[in-house]
């Protein structure tokens, strides 16, 4: 079967070419799995920033509306107080002149 060494060198060259080969694809796939689940996480991860950026934009909006009505309110309150002091005021100078 083999009559020289060269025949023997040539038959573990070829096996060592086929396990290195071998171990070369299960390295490219190992990579190729890794690959895959950092995408998916990346894609998640993703779309959990997007949902609290959501919550975040709609927090802000309804705060900016709170914030619009709490101003109304507090010019309505201070118009309101305004006008008691005046009426107050009024009655004070109408009993003065009464006397």
């Amino acid at each position: 079967m083999f009559t020289t060494s060269t025949d023997i060198l040539n038959l573990v060259l070829t096996i060592c070419l086929l396990l290195l080969t071998f171990f070369l694809c299960l390295a490219l796939y190992n990579l190729i799995v890794s690959l895959r689940r950092i995408n998916k996480v990346t894609k998640i991860i993703e779309t959990g920033i997007v949902k609290v950026e959501d919550v975040v934009n709609l927090a802000k909006e309804k705060l900016r509306n709170s914030q619009t009505y709490f101003m109304i309110l507090a010019e309505v309150a201070k118009r309101a107080i305004d006008f008691l002091k005046e009426k107050k005021a009024n009655k004070k100078e109408n009993k003065k002149k009464k006397k």
